[in-house]
């Protein structure tokens, strides 16, 4: 006689339905990611350098789209709240749409380093980190000259950016250093956190670039375009640029990123790789 079926048996379709919505271990995600470092390491240095003006270009439009809001907003308390979901327009594009951003390359190209510590691959990682690194300088600059010089905005829409790059320069080196710390953390946890994402890493750039925003704390890539702007109205000098906004935000970017989060990425998966 055949046996009647159990409705608790699983089907095909049903272990297919499990196995989706698995969460990916983290030991798959380090590999994931490390691959991705990989692949990024060995790209020319044309693309590299190409890709990384892009995204200085485009992560600008956090400072636009902040800027426009803080314009048309009226000035009440809570305005912040809805002015700092500008500063994720930026992120969205560079991220989604794969452009090289420094503080992205933090964790991602440093994982294959730790993996297969040779002279090769460090080699490889400070190639990456200073094209990278430069490219999007200039991007960021060129945005800036672009909305000084080129009438490309309205002279009110130009004084919007200026007035929040302002608040933001207002910090001293020490402030840049330390609030550069969490913001290299929180894109890391970005990075970490999108291939197990799916269809919500919309969502989870939203969610880690509106915390560094609402935090005020200090992006090196993001920021610059607001010390590049004030640096051509004549507000602040080259030194102040470099030496109390880039340098610190720079180490405090790669101690976040790199040294805490990249580091605890390793040690927890390193004896199951």
């Amino acid at each position: 006689m055949k046996k009647s079926p159990n409705p608790r048996d699983l089907t095909n379709g049903d272990a297919d339905d499990i196995e989706e919505r698995l969460r990916l271990r983290a030991p798959i995600v380090y590999h994931i990611i490390k691959r991705e470092g990989e692949e990024e390491l060995a790209r020319p240095t044309s693309s590299l350098w190409w890709s990384g003006i892009a995204a200085g270009l485009c992560i600008s439009m956090s400072v636009v789209a902040e800027g426009l809001l803080h314009q048309h907003l009226p000035d009440a308390p809570w305005r912040p709240l809805v002015e700092n979901l500008g500063y994720t327009v930026g992120f969205l594009i560079v991220v989604l749409g794969r452009l090289q951003l420094f503080t992205e390359n933090t964790i991602t190209a440093v994982l294959p380093l730790m993996t297969d510590r040779s002279r090769h691959n460090l080699y490889l990682l400070i190639r990456l980190w200073t094209v990278v690194f430069i490219a999007n300088m200039v991007g960021t600059f060129v945005f800036a000259a672009a909305a000084h010089y080129g009438g490309i905005f309205s002279p009110e829409q130009v004084e919007s950016f200026r007035e929040i790059s302002r608040h933001f320069m207002m910090k001293d080196a020490s402030e840049m250093a330390l609030h550069g710390i969490p913001a290299g953390f929180l894109i890391a946890a970005m990075v970490w956190m999108i291939p197990s994402a799916g269809h919500a890493k919309f969502w989870v750039v939203v969610g880690m670039t509106y915390l560094i925003a609402l935090g005020d704390l200090s992006h090196i890539v993001a920021g610059s375009t607001e010390a590049f702007l004030l640096l051509l109205n004549g507000e602040i000098g080259l030194w102040t640029t470099i030496g109390t906004f880039m340098i610190p935000t720079y180490f405090g970017n790669v101690l976040g990123g790199t040294v805490l989060f990249a580091l605890l990425a390793y040690v927890q998966v390193k004896e199951e790789l």
